[in-house]
């Protein structure tokens, strides 16, 4: 007897020291889809009904994609790839069965007939079960059970994965994420029976969620795997509105001012509100992931991953002048480690924040001092129900502008920077109207839509407010009526576009109501005054800056089925000047610059240690060698700290603690803007600005001299 009972020790010790197959399957043997205890979710007549409405609808977008089994192919690859992204969940099996639907989904759409797709997704149902069991299982053998000592790696980017082909292949890679994730909790300090219960809590939460999706989750994730391969912007809305794709908590409700997704099991960050709570605090950054939320300074963070989304975005929401705290894996952060957590104070977006604001700095070159207007813009907006109602002081971009001009000029400034960074766009009117501003006439922007029919905006009036030197600054976060402004002011030769490639949204939308739901669609594309479309390129800025946003990860390009590129035949338009005067010279003294400033090569070695970190796609499930990378990257990530501290005068960290223990104070303090000198960017616009004047002026003196 006590000889069976050390060899049952000694094979419970064996089981997570060794990687074999029959090891893996002795501990959790499969459990029957059937046997899982699981609804089976069946379509409604009126998603029926909904599905051959949709379909017609879509043959008025703008992408005349005939649904046929080409697209038929593409909406299966689509489907199974929302489902199931990293291909851990099917089978090798389960995707052959489902070969039999591949050139069919066309047909059934057609005919609403959604018995195919749902089977898909009671399978992927059943298999999520399954891994959550499977899950459980181990942790109920504690988490010292696994061996860290061994050399494992687990790939973490599995998009071109293959299916695994058996249960056993599937419960190795299953046991590998969930050492990862027992892993990383080690790596933040926790105790073995605190991740055992804080795992064991979330698997369980994920189980609960997966027994109350119904009919309408499953219809939800089918029909925009459906809608989206027209383009990322076509898609269904449930009647409840409780759409897992974004989901905008900034202007009327108190939260943070961000725009979410979700993405696998995680909720993402799209985007920030200008000047809303979060983009204030500084932290948090559109791509970043939050896996948990907590309540107040020191309420407990609930984790989230696998929630709905919109059972995050409630948790994050709350009252105004609380503190949310989120636990975040930041984009393109290092793999090896923990998450940050990040302090938001909740706050709602004023109208005043929002509205354009004017900055006045002087710079000075060789002796002589030049004065530097700025005007950012966080929005294109305009109170169109004041507007309608004839009120003569309703707000708008082009009114605040035209004001800031005055003052502006009054201060006799050399040149003037308009601050776009951010900026989503917002008014096609008022995008129009400011272009006006600054063109004495002329075409604005063309919009042609889906029967290739032509719209051409034109400057509203014939005067020009203002007609000296410009520069319009950049950066991946400008899009749509942003793109369009500095699109025209780039045609026009009116003004230098500094930074970087914009977001490259050039498309209209329209909202059409259905039976069940409604359905967002393109229908139209906008169009610079030189033909070029701002779809998908954006506009590339004259002056390039260096790139904060990984373009792969951030802009129309990084999104699937986006619409190309394309030219139209250009409108009759008069530039102001025949071209920009040595643009290489003027990109040459601003490389030379940023060479030598503290805060572009801080921008520099921050870049290229988020692009290193990200080309690292596998990573190692021993512990010793994932606490000696995470030390590693603290110091590497302390060092760069303290050589820009040092550079700018300031005292240096003496830890890594102490480094993060100030990043969270500061995230606790109330953002003001920066001062002109403390953003690097803008600071640089000013120069770029000041040197495009001094070229200007020697042109005028026949002066070669610059």
């Amino acid at each position: 007897m006590a000889l069976n009972l050390c060899k049952s020790k000694l094979l419970n010790a064996l089981l997570f020291t060794t990687m074999t197959s029959l090891s893996l399957a002795t501990i959790a043997k499969v459990i029957p889809a059937e046997q899982l205890n699981l609804q089976e979710l069946t379509p409604t007549e009126d998603q029926r009904l909904a599905t051959v409405n949709m379909v017609q609808l879509l043959r008025r977008h703008y992408e005349k994609i005939p649904l046929n089994d080409q697209s038929s192919v593409k909406i299966f690859d689509r489907y199974l790839e929302t489902l199931d992204p990293d291909r851990r969940y099917f089978l090798l099996q389960d995707i052959s069965e489902f070969e039999k639907y591949r050139h069919k989904l066309d047909n059934d759409l057609k005919t609403g007939n959604l018995r195919h797709a749902f089977e898909m997704f009671n399978r992927y149902q059943a298999r999520v079960k399954q891994h959550l069991l499977f899950n459980l299982k181990l942790l109920k053998r504690g988490v010292s059970r696994f061996n860290f000592a061994i050399n494992e790696t687990l790939e973490t980017d599995r998009k071109n994965a293959h299916w695994t082909a058996t249960h056993a292949d599937q419960q190795s890679l299953w046991r590998k994420i969930l050492k990862d994730r027992i892993l990383r909790l080690r790596l933040a300090g926790k105790e073995d029976e605190e991740i055992v219960k804080l795992l064991t809590k979330r698997f369980n939460n994920q189980l609960n969620r997966l027994h109350q999706n119904n009919n309408e989750d499953a219809y939800q994730i089918f029909v925009n795997a459906f809608t989206q391969i027209y383009d990322p912007h076509t898609q269904y809305f449930s009647p409840r509105r409780a759409e897992n794709f974004d989901i905008n908590m900034s202007l009327k409700l108190e939260g943070i001012g961000a725009v979410l997704q979700s993405e696998d099991e995680y909720t993402k960050v799209v985007r920030l509100v200008n000047k809303g709570p979060a983009d204030k605090a500084g932290q948090l950054k559109p791509a970043d992931k939050i896996v948990g939320v907590g309540q107040g300074t020191d309420g407990e963070i609930v984790d989230v991953i696998g929630w709905r989304l919109d059972e995050v975005v409630e948790l994050i929401r709350g009252k105004k002048d609380t503190i949310v705290r989120l636990e975040v894996i930041p984009s393109g952060s290092d793999t090896t480690g923990p998450g940050k957590v990040y302090s938001i104070k909740r706050d709602t977006v004023k109208l005043e924040e929002q509205s354009a604001q004017k900055k006045l700095f002087t710079i000075k070159e060789k002796g002589k001092s030049f004065k530097v207007g700025i005007i950012q813009i966080p929005t294109f907006y305009i109170d169109f129900k004041s507007a309608q109602a004839g009120e003569p002081e309703y707000k708008s971009t082009t009114r605040d502008v035209k004001r800031l001009l005055k003052e502006l000029e009054k201060e006799k400034v050399d040149g003037l920077v308009i601050d776009l960074r951010n900026n989503g766009g917002g008014s096609l009117q008022e995008a129009n109207e400011l272009t006006g501003l600054f063109i004495k006439q002329g075409p604005t922007v063309v919009v042609k839509d889906s029967l290739g029919r032509v719209d051409t905006q034109e400057d509203p009036d014939g005067s020009i407010y203002y007609d000296g030197p410009m520069v319009v600054l950049v950066n991946r976060l400008s899009a749509s009526a942003s793109e369009i402004f500095a699109g025209a002011m780039q045609d026009y030769r009116r003004a230098l576009v500094a930074g970087s490639q914009t977001f490259g949204k050039g498309t209209v939308q329209s909202i059409q109501p259905l039976n069940h739901g409604q359905l967002k669609y393109t229908l139209a594309k906008f169009y610079r005054v030189s033909g070029q479309s701002t779809q998908h390129q954006g506009i590339m800025p004259d002056i390039h800056f260096p790139a904060v946003y990984n373009t792969e990860e951030i802009g129309e390009s990084s999104l699937p089925d986006a619409l190309p590129w394309d030219t139209i035949k250009p409108v009759r338009h008069t530039p102001y000047q025949a071209n920009i005067p040595e643009i290489m010279l003027l990109q040459k003294k601003h490389n030379q610059r940023i060479q030598l400033s503290p805060d572009f090569i801080y921008i520099q070695d921050q870049l290229n240690y988020q692009r290193e970190l990200e080309k690292q796609t596998k990573i190692s499930l021993n512990q010793k060698q994932r606490q000696e990378e995470l030390q590693q990257r603290q110091e590497q990530r302390l060092a760069m700290e303290n050589t820009f501290r040092k550079a700018k005068g300031k005292d240096t960290y003496k830890s890594y603690t102490d480094f993060e223990e100030a990043a969270e104070k500061e995230s606790l303090k109330e953002q003001e803007d920066l001062p002109v000198e403390d953003d690097a960017y803008l600071f640089e616009a000013g120069n770029v600005l000041v040197d495009y004047v001094q070229l200007k002026q020697r042109i005028a003196a026949n002066d070669s001299v610059f």
